[in-house]
């Protein structure tokens, strides 16, 4: 009886061997404001040459039609983790700070968790710009949906340990910065602590040369903004190096801090690109995409990963597009808008997957969001979603291997102010007069020009440059994607599933705000 006992004791463990070295490896690299037309594998005709994402792009499936939840930093990666939509979080619009609470709710399964779960070891290396929560000083306080004002930055204890950062959503290790490097504290963070007291104040130029800081606060004595993609580089490689060798699957989410602001390509790169610095610091980041492969290579790990290569949003007008434009280059290709708006270059960006062990190289017009990673993660590694988790998530994993296609039929956009669209098939529905961003012309603009407050566009069918507003020769189309839209917000998900409880009021078309004629009129 022992005997036997111990024999199917050694079976399962086998059996629990054998299935963890099938599983693939998952690292998911998320670009911070790389426009869609800045990847070369994109933008035959573009001017910025990124050999490292082509080849993922080259060797594995480039989605031409993949969307952010939003079109700004921190909702993009509330949905990447969580699979639902940002717009059903507390964050109705703009994004965090620094110094910012936690964003995902407590008990909720995150893309980490649920691969932790199923015997991988996780880790976040990058910008996180989620929220935590830093010990506040007695009587202090900061935003908390919102970043934080010049007079808050000094409200927090950072010599006390931080809670509820990225290892309570199920992170095994965090390596990285609180938010954007244009927003404070300017210094690492090591899972629950910084790794240098910020003891200095310091500033960083948001693009040499010209006009505008980041925003000045508390920072480490050596801490400079040239380092850290270089850092985050080095720490992802060292990070796949040693986890190879332990025979335990493991997930490395990586978002990078590049290229946003503050721009700040180092000596190698300044001048390389032949445009501007901006384009000098896309080289850059893609040198550290190539870094993260070459790591894999070494570590044996490559075939049996699975890549996913993407940007949170568009690309920031700071990238002073206007100069680029004039030299070639179109950041966003041949989408309209940028970071911020609700035009398809504020949220269609680069997405590209690879994983040599299963997958050919393809290209595919297949309609996903990044929210779709996690079921995607989910049906690879064989885990049930549960009923109240990723509600807006669909696998395509069919997509991948060519034995079926996802489910997704429609996709909600979200801007900065809050403003939503609605894309199915060729249509795709706009729920604001202007941008609902930093594009022109922007609602107060709109507004004065008397712009309608609907806008419909034919996508799919040639008008990708959304230039021709048809909702009013299209008005059945109008009602029926709004009718949709509603639906999915009130059923608090647009996955297949019971409707889910929406806590969280959301107000899907925002008031335009009122021209100078109709306040006198409302005077009179």
């Amino acid at each position: 009886m022992k005997l036997t006992v111990l024999r199917t004791c050694l079976l399962i463990a086998v059996a629990a061997v054998l299935g963890a070295a099938e599983r693939p490896n998952v690292v998911v690299i998320l670009c911070d404001d790389l426009g869609y037309g800045d990847v070369s594998a994109n933008n035959p005709r573009g001017k910025i040459i990124t050999p490292h994402m082509d080849r993922i792009a080259r060797e594995g499936v480039r989605f031409t039609d993949a969307h952010t939840p939003s079109s700004v930093c921190t909702p993009t990666r509330y949905g990447l983790l969580t699979g639902r939509y940002n717009w059903r979080s507390r964050l109705q619009s703009g994004v965090l700070g620094g110094l910012s609470p936690r964003l995902i709710e407590q008990g909720r399964t995150t893309l980490a968790s649920l691969l932790k779960a199923q015997g991988y070891h996780t880790a976040a290396i990058g910008k996180w710009h989620l929220g935590m929560d830093w010990a506040k000083l007695p009587g202090k306080n900061v935003s908390e949906l919102g970043v934080e004002g010049p007079t808050q930055v000094r409200n927090v204890d950072f010599t006390a340990p931080i809670a509820n950062g990225p290892n309570s959503v199920g992170f095994d290790l965090y390596f990285g910065i609180a938010a954007s490097l244009d927003m404070v504290p300017y210094t690492f963070i090591e899972n629950n602590r910084v790794t240098v007291n910020p003891t200095v104040e310091k500033s960083f130029p948001m693009f040499p040369g010209h006009a505008g800081e980041a925003r000045p606060g508390p920072a480490a004595p050596d801490f400079e903004v040239a380092n850290v993609l270089p850092t985050l580089a080095r720490k992802a490689g060292d990070y796949i190096a040693d986890r190879a060798k332990s025979g335990q699957p493991f997930f490395l989410y990586l978002p990078l801090n590049a290229p946003h602001t503050p721009i700040a390509p180092n000596k190698p790169w300044i001048g390389k690109s032949g445009l501007n610095l901006y384009a000098d610091f896309v080289l850059e980041t893609d040198w550290a995409v190539g870094e993260v492969l070459a790591a894999l290579e070494r570590a044996g790990v490559a075939d049996n990963t699975l890549l996913v290569f993407t940007s949170d949003n568009g690309c920031s007008p700071q990238a002073r597009i206007d100069e680029l434009h004039d030299k070639g280059h179109d950041v966003s290709g041949p989408l309209r808008g940028y970071k911020a708006d609700v035009f398809d270059g504020g949220h269609r960006v680069p997405f590209f997957v690879r994983w040599p062990a299963r997958i050919k190289p393809a290209v595919t017009d297949q309609l996903v969001c990044l929210t779709d990673v996690f079921a995607t993660c989910a049906e690879v590694v064989g885990a049930k979603i549960p009923d109240n988790t990723a509600e807006d998530s669909f696998s395509f994993l069919g997509n991948l291997t060519g034995r079926g296609t996802s489910a997704r039929d429609a996709v909600v956009h979200h801007t900065i102010s809050g403003a939503f669209a609605i894309r199915q098939g060729p249509w795709k529905l706009a729920l604001c007069a202007g941008s609902g961003g930093w594009s022109d012309p922007r609602e107060p603009e709109a507004a004065k020009k008397g712009l309608p407050a609907t806008q419909l566009f034919r996508i799919a069918d040639g008008d990708i440059a959304e230039q021709k507003n048809v909702a009013a020769e299209n008005p059945e189309v109008v009602a029926r994607l709004t009718k949709l839209l509603e639906k999915f917000v009130a059923d608090g998900r647009t996955t297949p599933g019971a409707p889910q409880a929406n806590a969280v009021p959301v107000m899907l078309r925002k008031p335009l705000p009122e021209t100078p004629a109709a306040k006198k009129k409302k005077k009179a």
